[in-house]
């Protein structure tokens, strides 16, 4: 069974950081791994090391413009296929993994039949993995279309405010409003030093938040972030990447 697991949280948190180090993880041990960027922003891969992606947006402006297009020619064009070819030709794939990023929000019209064509694709094509990792955004807005289903586990990324602790919370009461197929939700304090460690602790507990890991505050990331270097190259024994191996573990990994 494929596993499902994305990543959200307020922006500046490092959400994207954390994705990239789950996914660096995960495919070192060796599972067939689908990085979904689900972020309208698009961060992922360059964090990454990925240059130059295509997106489903662009396919999705491509499809729409077909289905309004007269075809006396071919009036029965299999607008499925022709969507799943485009979905097909922008996964690109890396070293360890592939990685699909889903580009910008529509413009204007309606793109219902095109959603609802790609939430079939995207119900098989994740069934040819073992992990998906999803970087999505704050405001859950791919999962409220349900263009990706079911998710297993939920992860919010919050650093050591208690706006970012405010906001996984609403992030928790939100996915019960939405009516979402979302198994566990966890949080992950990331940015932690230790004179905040313990305050971080009270506030998931406060919130009543399962907090499945603390990521500290790591010298390494900011100094690859500052040289434009990937995270993917970051070391073994960056602390950073210590605490993703044991959030790895919770995960049943």
């Amino acid at each position: 069974m494929t596993k499902v697991i994305a990543i959200t949280g307020k922006g500046g948190t490092g959400k994207t950081a954390v994705a990239a180090l789950l996914i660096r993880s995960l495919s070192k041990k060796g599972q067939f791994l689908l990085a979904v960027d689900a972020d309208a922003d698009t961060n992922l891969p360059e964090t990454l090391g990925c240059e130059n992606v295509k997106t489903i947006g662009d396919a999705k402006e491509y499809l729409q413009a077909e289905i309004t297009k007269p075809r006396p020619d071919n009036p029965d064009m299999n607008k499925e296929s022709v969507l799943k070819s485009k979905v097909y030709e922008i996964i690109e794939e890396m070293p360890g993994y592939d990685l699909l990023v889903m580009g910008r929000p529509e413009g204007s019209g309606c793109y219902c039949y095109v959603n609802n064509l790609l939430r079939g694709i995207m119900d098989k094509l994740i069934m040819n993995y073992d992990v998906v990792i999803i970087d999505a955004e704050a405001g859950l807005e791919h999962f409220s279309r349900k263009i990706i289903r079911d998710i297993d586990d939920l992860i919010v990324v919050t650093d050591a405010s208690r706006r970012g602790f405010r906001t996984a919370e609403r992030i928790h009461e939100l996915v019960g409003e939405l009516d979402s197929n979302i198994g566990r939700i966890h949080v992950i304090a990331n940015k932690v030093t230790d004179a905040n460690r313990d305050k971080l602790v009270k506030l998931a507990e406060d919130l009543k938040l399962n907090m499945i890991g603390m990521i500290p505050l790591d010298p390494k990331i900011e100094e690859m972030d500052i040289k434009g270097v990937p995270l993917f190259e970051i070391s073994d024994d960056s602390i950073a990447a210590i605490e993703i191996e044991s959030i790895v573990k919770k995960l049943g990994f």
